[in-house]
C-alpha cells in the first residue's frame, strides 16, 4: 500500500503585475481565491510589498517584546477578549501573545504600545509596524474585494470598514516531557487573518475531511491568508474557516505576527447568498459585539459561539 498523499495549501501569486481589476489575469485569480477560502479555508498568498527592512525590525523587536520583564508585559492590556498580553496558560503552556487594536488608523495606538514596552520610545519599531500593517490590510482588502467580484456582489460594507489588530505570537521550545503542542486546535473568529512566521514551522491546518496538513511556506515572500468565523457566517456558510494549530517540533523559538480584520457595524448577509440551496444560517449580527461575547460564560459553554451569538 503506497503512502497517503496529504493535499497542499493552495498557493495564489498576489505580486504579478497584472493582477489588476479588469485585466485577464484578475476573474480567474479571483475565482481561485475564493475556491481556495470555499475548500481549505486558507491560501498562501505571494506578496512582495513588504520590505526586508520592514521585516526585519518588527522580527527582531520580537523578541526584545517578549523578553521583558512580565509585569511590563502585562501592561499591554484591551477591554476585548484575548487581544491584550496573553501568558502561558495550561490549554496553550507555550505561547505568549501582544497586540495593538487600530493599528492601521492610527499611529498613536503604537507608540502608546511602545512607550510602555520602551520608556524611550522606539520610532523605528513604530514606524515599521504602521507600514507593515497597512501594506498587509491592503492584501487584506484585495482579497475581499476579489471574494465579491466572484460571488457576483456589487459592493459590500467591509470594503473600508475594516479595523484591524496586530498580535505579535511567540512559541517556546518545549522542555522535555512536555507536550510539543503549542497552541490547541481553534477557529479565529476575525473576518480575515494573515500570518507570516520565522523560519520555525510549526503551524497545522485541518481539512473539511479531518486531515491535519502542514504549513510549510516555500522560501519566499508568502503570507498566510485564513477566512475567519465571520467570514463564514458573512458568506452563508459558503466561506470555511479552518481549524488549526501549532506544534513545534524544532529545537528553537518561534515567532510569528498575525493581522486581523474586523468589521465595525451590522454584517448583513448578501441576498445573493441565499438561495433554495444555501437557505439563511445566520442574522445580521455586531463584530465587536461577538468579539466582547466570546468573554461571557455563554460562550465558554457553547460547542458554537457563534452559532449561539447569531445562529438562525
Amino acid at each position: 500500500m503506497g503512502l497517503e498523499t496529504l493535499p497542499k495549501i493552495p498557493i495564489v501569486d498576489f505580486s504579478t503585475e497584472n493582477l489588476k481589476p479588469g485585466t485577464d489575469s484578475w476573474f480567474p485569480a479571483c475565482n481561485n481565491v475564493r475556491h481556495a477560502l470555499e475548500e481549505y479555508g486558507c491560501f498562501m498568498a505571494v506578496y512582495d510589498q513588504v520590505p526586508l527592512g520592514v521585516h526585519n525590525t518588527i522580527f527582531g523587536a520580537m523578541r526584545e517584546l517578549f523578553d521583558l520583564p512580565m509585569e511590563t508585559k502585562k501592561q499591554n492590556i484591551s477591554e476585548k477578549p484575548y487581544q491584550g498580553y496573553t501568558s502561558e496558560c495550561p490549554a496553550a503552556p507555550l505561547h505568549q501573545g501582544m497586540g495593538i487594536d487600530n493599528v492601521t488608523t492610527n499611529l498613536e495606538e503604537i507608540q502608546r504600545f511602545a512607550k510602555i514596552m520602551w520608556p524611550a520610545g522606539n520610532e523605528h519599531f513604530c514606524e515599521s509596524v504602521h507600514c507593515y500593517s497597512k501594506l498587509l490590510s491592503e492584501l487584506e482588502q484585495t482579497v475581499m474585494r476579489m471574494v465579491l467580484e466572484s460571488y457576483g456582489i456589487e459592493n459590500d460594507f467591509h470594503i473600508g470598514s475594516a479595523t484591524f489588530l496586530i498580535r505579535f505570537l511567540k512559541y517556546r521550545v518545549p522542555k522535555m516531557n512536555e507536550s510539543s503542542i503549542s497552541f490547541p486546535p481553534h477557529t479565529d473568529k476575525s473576518f480575515i487573518s494573515i500570518l507570516h512566521q520565522n523560519q520555525v514551522n510549526g503551524l497545522e491546518v485541518e481539512t473539511k475531511d479531518g486531515k491535519w496538513i502542514r504549513y510549510e511556506p516555500p522560501s519566499l515572500p508568502v503570507f498566510l491568508v485564513m477566512a475567519g468565523e465571520a467570514f463564514m457566517a458573512w458568506s452563508n456558510g459558503r466561506i470555511h474557516p479552518p481549524k488549526h494549530r501549532v506544534i513545534v517540533k524544532e529545537n528553537e523559538v518561534r515567532y510569528t505576527i498575525g493581522l486581523f480584520s474586523f468589521t465595525n457595524g451590522m454584517i448583513k448577509i448578501p441576498e445573493e447568498l441565499v438561495d433554495d440551496h444555501h437557505p439563511l444560517q445566520f442574522k445580521s449580527f455586531d463584530h465587536i459585539g461577538l468579539i466582547h461575547f466570546l468573554g461571557t460564560e455563554e460562550a465558554r459553554n457553547s460547542a458554537s459561539p457563534l452559532k449561539a451569538y447569531c445562529g438562525l
